[in-house]
């Protein structure tokens, strides 16, 4: 508060002149530092320039004189969105103090920043993209993959016994059992480059090359991140112009999986130049010598389905971020049908991971998401801790009736068989003529719904309930059910005649 009233004194005359570039070094502890880059020019009682914080890059779009510094709003382009940061500056001596408005109802972070040389924190020059041309298919994900990713429970907090920790469960619990197979370690595992420009981990990660070879002494696989910017979404290392060298680094740990996230490229490059950027992490990988799977994570733009094989992408995002909400699912999942021809075996619409068994849905909610998104041919990336699982969630996760539809090996993805609404019909083609039925009531009442037998070519000779794990009797014109609020059938049909 003390700082803060110094903002609202008044004082005789114009503020010191803040012009200059302006560093503020944070330590973290994970070994690295964040920095902050103020460059600014003063003009009399205006203020322009630009603010680097990690992947986000703002100019200074206001500036409001105070009595001794400046109010100033940071703006930029996140897509089609506005992302706005708001600060104050003002001299003390030759520090430059500074107070930041991170999120509503939460007091103002206080920091100090120093003069640092001209140009120092800048965006890197634009690096050329490479022309197009197809990367060969690598022969990986000939279903969609199964395993764990960190984020969606520990976020920056993951570190290498949390990673040990999720392979010993996914098999003990017998999720390994059931097809799971991937450990993947998302953003802030990064540390600085060495003296030669390679990539190293942080203190959470002393030793990647260890980890991976206790991760396959279980029998399964690790997977990595990066982006194709200079830094991640959480401000770490990025691999751009690192691109060769980082994919052969990845290779001599043992990587096996690896998650491309463009958010740090944003500010470098247009979503027209999205595939080539792509393709050339495409090419390193194939130069490495190790097969790793590569997910493109892109959030859904530049029609990424349309072009994702041709960079030797594997899977990709269809949507912007899930969150463990029925809503956020619901919305992101239920948009999907119209990118079924777009999936194959080796490439996969991704509409982003798992949140079963994070707490923010109801166990019908979560039998939804596994239904849905198996019916949708999704990769089954699960995003809770495999360490506490209940049983209720490892049934859901585990069940492998519903598990063998999303790994069909037709690979054909469900479309949506009745008219969009609060109850939904969705239907897949699978391998030898059967197909599977998902019956969704969106509603917050439960519902009756019936599934004609002519949306599967006719009278079926076995109708199996994938959640119940019974066999149905299939008479009559179709079949009728009630339907829990924000509940699900799912039922393997053979035989239609």
């Amino acid at each position: 508060m003390r700082f803060l009233a110094l903002f609202l004194m008044a004082s005789a005359g114009m503020a010191a002149d803040l012009t200059g570039n302006w560093v503020v070094a944070q330590p973290l502890n994970d070994g690295t530092t964040r920095h902050t880059y103020f460059n600014l020019k003063q003009e009399g009682d205006k203020i322009t320039g630009g603010i680097r914080t990690g992947q986000f890059f703002y100019h200074v779009a206001e500036s409001k004189a105070l009595p001794d510094g400046f109010a100033i709003t940071g703006s930029m382009l996140d897509g089609d969105q506005e992302r706005k940061a708001q600060y104050q500056v003002r001299l003390v001596g030759d520090e430059l103090h500074i107070l930041t408005w991170r999120r509503a109802n939460q007091p103002p972070a206080e920091s100090v920043a120093h003069r640092t040389a001209a140009g120092e924190g800048a965006m890197p020059a634009k690096i050329p993209v490479p022309a197009l041309h197809k990367v060969p298919y690598n022969g990986l994900a000939k279903t969609p993959p199964m395993g764990w990713n960190s984020w969606n429970k520990f976020a920056s907090r993951v570190d290498d016994a949390a990673v040990r920790g999720m392979a010993d469960a996914m098999v003990s619990s017998g999720m390994k059992d059931a097809g799971y197979v991937y450990i993947n370690i998302d953003d802030t595992w990064e540390g600085e480059r060495d003296a030669g420009g390679n990539i190293t981990s942080n203190k959470k990660f002393p030793d990647m090359k260890a980890l991976a070879d206790y991760v396959h002494g279980k029998g399964l696989k690790l997977g990595i991140y990066s982006s194709p910017g200079p830094n991640t979404c959480a401000g770490y290392e990025g691999s751009y112009g690192h691109e060769e060298q980082d994919a052969r680094t990845w290779a001599a740990w043992g990587i096996d999986y690896l998650k491309y996230d463009w958010c740090g490229a944003r500010n470098i490059y247009t979503d027209d130049e999205m595939q080539a950027v792509y393709q050339k992490m495409g090419d390193a990988l194939r130069k490495a010598g190790r097969p790793i799977v590569y997910s493109l994570c892109q959030y859904g733009r530049a029609e990424v389905w349309k072009w994702g094989p041709e960079v030797s992408g594997n899977l990709w995002r269809t949507t912007y971020d899930i969150h463990d909400s029925w809503d956020s699912m619901m919305k992101i999942g239920f948009s999907q049908s119209g990118l079924a021809q777009y999936a194959a075996p080796g490439h996969w619409n991704d509409p982003d991971m798992l949140e079963i068994g994070n707490g923010g849905m109801k166990e019908n909610e979560y039998r939804v998401h596994m239904s849905l998104w198996s019916m949708l041919a999704a990769p089954l990336i699960a995003g809770n801790d495999l360490r506490s699982m209940t049983q209720e969630i490892k049934d859901i996760l585990m069940n492998r009736e519903v598990i063998a539809v999303d790994q069909d090996g037709a690979g054909q993805q469900a479309r949506r068989a009745s008219p969009e609404g609060a109850q939904e019909v969705w239907v897949r083609e699978l391998k030898g003529g059967a197909h599977a039925v998902a019956l969704f009531n969106k509603a917050a009442e439960p519902a009756k719904m019936t599934l004609k037998w002519s949306a599967v070519g006719g009278t079926p000779k076995s109708v199996r309930d994938l959640w119940s794990h019974q066999d149905l009797t299939a008479s009559g014109d179709g079949w009728t059910a009630g339907i829990p609020a924000h509940g699900a059938v799912m039922l393997r049909i053979s035989g239609g005649e």
